[in-house]
């Protein structure tokens, strides 16, 4: 899929469209389509790094990540989504991707700590997630608190 653009920006350098479409596809995709009924403004944003792929203005993809200390004592990434239209191309694991190298680059750190949802325990586990053993609903859905630990030094990269 080309012309596909991948933004980067805090809640400061957002343009109004954007932030609109960005919040668009969070409540088409968490309230509508996931039918959950919550607060998805929740006075984060501001906190957030926002991190989507577009295309002719169009969210895709979308998550944000915060520093160590905002949601957990770790590094986070949250509202991790794939509009319908996005789903199927692999951008949810290039989200993923960009998201942990924005981490490590701008927060110096490579420990994180998301929430997710059960069904994607396999997902983030590909990118070196662990279960902590921490399950709740959130909003009905069954969720998991997991953790990646700092990177371990493979022998190839010595």
């Amino acid at each position: 899929m080309s012309n596909i653009i991948w933004k980067i920006k805090t809640f400061e350098e957002f343009t109004i469209p954007e932030l609109y479409n960005v919040l668009k596809a969070r409540i088409n995709v968490f309230v509508v389509e996931q039918n959950c009924p919550y607060p998805d403004l929740d006075d984060y944003d501001q906190k957030a790094i926002h991190i989507w792929a577009e295309k002719d203005g169009e969210i895709l993809a979308n998550c944000r990540i915060f520093d160590k200390g905002i949601k957990y004592s770790e590094a986070s990434i949250g509202r991790v989504l794939t509009t319908e239209k996005g789903r199927g191309k692999n951008l949810g694991k290039q989200l993923i991707a960009y998201a942990l190298e924005a981490i490590e680059a701008r927060f110096c750190t490579s420990e994180v700590r998301i929430s997710a949802q059960d069904y994607l325990i396999k997902f983030y586990g590909e990118f070196g997630f662990e279960d902590t053993g921490k399950k709740y609903l959130e909003d009905d859905i069954p969720h998991t608190e997991m953790i990646r630990r700092k990177k371990q030094e493979r022998l190839s990269d010595l």
